[in-house]
């Protein structure tokens, strides 16, 4: 994998780097014992051009800070999960894709939930690969498989999978990085594996996040990587609403997505032209 990165496999290593970044810190909003191993080689560096890119010497900030969004996003996302698990009709929950995520493995689960990480082969192989014989916590099935495959919906059902039982998914690190007949055709798939009363999480960035200057540094990053952010929406909640979901967004830095680390005013959603990122949850209609 390390030889050949695509979009997906490079930002699942920024995103373990990032990780275990914040595990070193004495103030973490989680502890994460695989994201060393997970990042390799090659995460490191990626986190380095993206801190050089946030924080330029001798100038101020305009980016978002990378390091305080991805562990609140994380720390979101646990919580979210968790809250899902303690409820006694949660069996299902379902990451894709799943990247360098080890929330199988570093998070206690119920025995009633079966844990499916959907992502291609070279993903799941690498990360098999660099979690050796460490157990997860959790009834674990490995669906390799591309999002962007027309038959990966099957190939879930194949790996156990049961779309009449409510699930719980979350889509993270994803939706800003493909083109939006994708994102339209994945929640489209999502949707239709969803019984309801399933609970669904995603992150997504606004449109002008994908245009403004202030935001060039680090989109110029991920362009370099060949990432580029592809899709951006004002209303979350619509887009989600359009495949049957009620779901509420919340920015970072607002009640419930904080936690003492955003370090950005936050916006009112009346106000345009501004970057937010959004965290997306609710349940399936």
């Amino acid at each position: 994998m390390t030889a050949r990165l695509d979009a997906v496999e490079r930002t699942a290593l920024l995103t373990a780097a990032l990780r275990a970044a914040e595990t070193r810190r004495p103030d973490r909003l989680y502890a994460d014992p695989f994201a060393d191993r997970l990042a390799g080689d090659i995460g490191p560096d990626l986190l380095a051009e993206v801190v050089a890119a946030t924080f330029p010497p001798g100038r101020r900030r305009t980016l978002p800070s990378t390091p305080d969004y991805n562990a609140i996003r994380t720390r979101f996302f646990d919580d979210y999960l968790q809250d899902a698990a303690r409820d006694p009709h949660t069996t299902q929950i379902v990451l894709a894709p799943a990247g360098m995520d080890s929330r199988a493995h570093r998070l206690d689960w119920p025995d009633r939930v079966r844990w499916f990480e959907v992502d291609r082969p070279s993903v799941l192989a690498y990360k098999d690969d660099r979690l050796g014989d460490a157990e997860p916590r959790v009834r674990h099935h490995k669906v390799a498989v591309d999002l962007t495959d027309p038959d990966w919906a099957d190939r879930l059902q194949d790996a156990g999978y049961d779309p009449a039982v409510p699930s719980t998914w979350l889509l993270e690190g994803l939706l800003y990085y493909i083109p939006e007949p994708d994102v339209h055709r994945i929640l489209e798939q999502v949707a239709a594996v969803c019984a309801p009363g399933s609970r669904i999480a995603a992150d997504v960035v606004n449109a002008a996040a994908l245009t403004l200057p202030g935001m060039r540094g680090l989109l110029e990053v991920f362009a370099g990587w060949g990432c580029p952010w592809l899709f951006g929406t004002d209303e979350p909640e619509a887009l989600f609403d359009a495949y049957g979901f009620d779901v509420r967004a919340v920015q970072p830095g607002e009640e419930g997505a904080d936690f003492g680390r955003w370090p950005d005013p936050v916006p009112p959603r009346s106000e345009r032209e501004v970057r937010r990122v959004f965290f997306v949850h609710g349940r399936r209609r």
